[in-house]
């Protein structure tokens, strides 16, 4: 199965340059928790509202004076759209992380692949729970 297969499409986008409500307000409208980041046709980043709550609010960061390239993850880890799904788990799962953002063959914005994504929309309900754990190990109380 192809990551196509399973991806929410239609990742929408936004600059770096707006500021925090902007893209929070972007965010509510899309009822989505991440949006990756285009400059001059590159992928340079990625915001979530993870992001938006952690580096900004809780730093104490004005939100209407604070830009997107502020705050946001620089590093973004995406797949293609016909990649094998399990590729895409493993990616997740490795550097435990919930959602990777989905390229089209010539390399623009197809989406996202979530673990919700996965869970589903895969068939595959020991992978999402596979991806699950890995990607929560970090979190889990040492015995």
């Amino acid at each position: 199965m192809q990551v196509k297969e399973i991806m929410t499409s239609n990742a929408e986008t936004i600059s770096s340059d707006v500021n925090l409500i902007e893209a929070a307000q972007k965010m509510k409208m899309l009822e989505v928790g991440a949006l990756p980041i285009w400059e001059t046709d590159e992928l340079v980043g990625m915001i979530t509202d993870r992001d938006i709550t952690v580096r900004a609010i809780a730093e104490g960061k004005d939100p209407s004076n604070t830009r997107v390239n502020e705050i946001m993850t620089r590093e973004v880890l995406c797949c293609f759209e016909d990649d094998d799904i399990h590729e895409a788990a493993e990616m997740m799962e490795e550097k435990s992380i919930h959602r990777l953002i989905v390229l089209s063959s010539d390399g623009e914005a197809a989406g996202f692949v979530s673990l919700a994504d996965f869970a589903v929309k895969s068939r595959d309900e020991r992978l999402a729970w596979q991806i699950l754990e890995r990607i929560s190990e970090p979190a889990c109380p040492h015995r």
